[in-house]
């Protein structure tokens, strides 16, 4: 019977799964109720089949959906790895599913950096498409404080090189089947996650400039904050990590969850080099420093 039931090829067939269905549900709720949100912040309404869906309780659900279907979803793609059925064939479809996430995310980026430098290199053209002198036709928009980028901004991206080293030492020590180096480094990883994360936000609360005020507020803070969000969700991800690996749940040869995580951290490292030299340093050249 044993050998009736051997693998004898790379591919594998999962068993009929609720997930794809439950987040496509999850997906469109958050949507919908995103909008509706949206408009109950501001007051307004959304009616739709002579109901009003302004209402942040939507959009809640939405969300409950989706962490209820990851949560689902990646427990059973850790039982199917230790079940045995992630192949060579499995991992490698594993890890292009994880490329072409990142690449999406990428794109995400990209578009709020275009909205950035299209408001800071054509400041006059902003002007004439909005009817509304967001910029006094010079960027920064006159008026705005920036923050100095040497001084909180510098210590967030030191804070983030870092992790992406221990990040990397796990790895390695990963590789080399050293289980006190794989705990050590996640926990520094995740460590300097978190004080990046509480860096930002007491620098979002000191910052001299507001979201409404100026096109620059609008463009920094969905930006930055994007960002920030992103390394939320990758420190949560490595405490996951962390906490498989303190159970043993990663072995030199199957570790495609840790591999994701520091893909993903890195993705977030990069991104942020990008942030700083671009809209800390570059988009804040020649205004008035606040202190």
């Amino acid at each position: 019977m044993a050998e009736a039931h051997q693998k004898n090829h790379d591919y594998h067939i999962i068993d009929p799964s609720p997930w794809p269905l439950l987040a496509a549900i999850g997906a469109f709720i958050i949507t919908f109720g995103g909008v509706g949100y949206m408009r109950y912040l501001n007051g307004g309404e959304l009616n739709l089949l002579g109901v009003n869906w302004a209402s942040p309780w939507l959009f809640f659900v939405g969300l409950a959906i989706i962490l209820y279907t990851m949560l689902g979803w990646w427990t059973d793609t850790i039982k199917e790895g230790r079940e045995g059925h992630h192949t060579r064939v499995v991992s490698l479809h594993l890890r292009y599913g994880m490329i072409m996430f990142i690449a999406s995310e990428v794109m995400f980026f990209v578009a709020w950096f275009w909205a950035f430098f299209d408001a800071s290199l054509f400041p006059h053209e902003a002007i004439q498409a909005s009817r509304v002198e967001f910029t006094g036709g010079q960027w920064p928009p006159a008026g705005v404080e920036v923050l100095d980028p040497w001084h909180l901004p510098l210590y967030n991206t030191v804070i983030l090189l870092l992790s992406g080293t221990c990040v990397t030492w796990a790895h390695h020590a990963l590789l080399h089947n050293d289980r006190k180096g794989l705990v050590n480094g996640l926990a520094l990883t995740v460590a300097l996650g978190v004080l990046f994360s509480i860096v930002q936000a007491y620098e979002y609360a000191t910052a001299p400039f507001e979201f409404s005020n100026s096109i620059y507020g609008a463009t920094f803070f969905m930006t930055t904050g994007f960002h920030g969000f992103h390394v939320l969700i990758g420190t949560i991800f490595l405490i996951v990590c962390l906490i498989r690996a303190m159970r043993g749940g990663f072995t030199p040869t199957q570790h495609f969850g840790f591999e994701s995580a520091a893909w993903y951290w890195h993705f977030v490292d990069v991104v942020w080099l990008f942030l700083f030299f671009s809209i800390y340093i570059w988009g804040s050249w020649g205004a008035p420093l606040a202190h």
